[in-house]
């Protein structure tokens, strides 16, 4: 395994970040258990969630990822050896069933509270805005929304102000941001450079994949310059850049088969651009995860890249994608591919 410092902090985390999203869901409990202990004896330590998870989110499923972990730290004794990263969910109409406030204080406060609670644990290492309280081009949309009402009054010294209160507690060591664009993250490396006691983010978890390399017009540059790297999620774009979908094909138990309104790496240019991806990995006798995985972490700006899995077959080919060896020959031909067909899925 690869390991990099988490910015300017003295914590390693591993290149390979457990991502835990299917568990409660698409996996059960004994599964998460299992993929917990085979990403952790296989050098995985830096683990992350939610208390948005397990995806679908429903209130009847709320936060039952946060309670696998858990309870498997409970069991194994093993807190001490992982780096974990949790979030709060932000304000938005499909988690009224979490709370209908934003980044308020009592909803940081309980929030960090309960997942706490829920995990098992005295702290969170990593605790992070799922994404931002303003009206702004996350979640799949490439353009900023002009038109909507995008009002909003800027609180981020105050919410820095109450994390502040958390870290001086105990009870996180550092923060992140989720989602975000470049004008977000400079707000908020702005207000601590203003007043240090404030906490400097430390990480931004964005998507980032071959089928969206957006993460690189303004926020690459941000995050090596302020050294606030980034935690790539969806690097296999729901499992599109593993090929299992090419042909029409709709793989049993897979995310986009039981959620197809999950379409947002699923579109025609995708398709199209993975196929082409497909081509180079077979021309370099690599399969077309091993080169969409080790694309993602290989990138200089990248701190950890966000790896889900619902069998310890696809664990096992995501961790040992650190070992492939990149060339300016795979730069080459990828990055001909993104000329042509330049981010199909934002």
């Amino acid at each position: 395994m690869i390991y990099t410092n988490l910015s300017t902090t003295d914590l390693k985390v591993s290149k390979i970040c457990l991502g835990t999203m299917t568990w409660g869901r698409q996996n059960t409990q004994e599964e998460g258990f299992e993929q917990m202990n085979y990403a952790l004896d296989h050098g995985v330590n830096f683990w992350d969630t939610a208390e948005l998870y397990p995806v679908p989110a429903t209130a009847e499923r709320y936060a039952h990822t946060e309670i696998i972990i858990g309870n498997w730290l409970k069991q194994t004794k093993r807190r001490s050896e992982i780096v974990l990263a949790s979030k709060i969910a932000g304000k938005s109409a499909f988690t009224s069933h979490i709370r209908t406030t934003g980044f308020q204080s009592q909803s940081l406060i309980e929030a960090v509270d309960n997942s706490l609670t829920r995990l098992q644990t005295d702290y969170i290492d990593l605790y992070q805005l799922h994404w931002p309280e303003r009206v702004t081009n996350f979640f799949g949309k490439r353009d900023y929304p002009i038109g909507e009402t995008c009002e909003w009054e800027d609180n981020i010294a105050e919410v820095l102000g109450t994390l502040e209160k958390i870290v001086a507690s105990g009870k996180v060591k550092y923060i992140g941001l989720s989602n975000e664009t470049p004008w977000g993250l400079m707000r908020f490396l702005e207000e601590h450079t203003t007043n240090s006691k404030l906490p400097r983010v430390v990480s931004v978890q964005n998507p980032y994949s071959l089928l969206n390399r957006l993460y690189e017009v303004g926020m690459a540059e941000m995050s090596m310059r302020s050294e606030a790297g980034l935690l790539a999620y969806s690097p296999l774009g729901f499992g599109v850049l593993s090929g299992k979908y090419l042909g029409g094909k709709k793989p049993e138990n897979a995310r986009v088969t039981l959620f197809p309104n999950f379409s947002r790496y699923s579109g025609d240019n995708s398709i199209r651009a993975t196929e082409r991806y497909k081509e180079v990995a077979d021309a370099h006798g690599l399969s077309l995860t091993q080169l969409s995985l080790a694309f993602v972490n290989t990138r200089p700006f990248v701190t950890s890249n966000i790896i889900g899995a619902t069998s310890i077959a696809q664990l096992k080919e995501n961790i040992e994608s650190v070992n492939v060896q990149w060339n300016q020959e795979l730069e080459e031909a990828v990055n001909a591919i993104h000329g042509q067909i330049p981010n199909p899925a934002p």
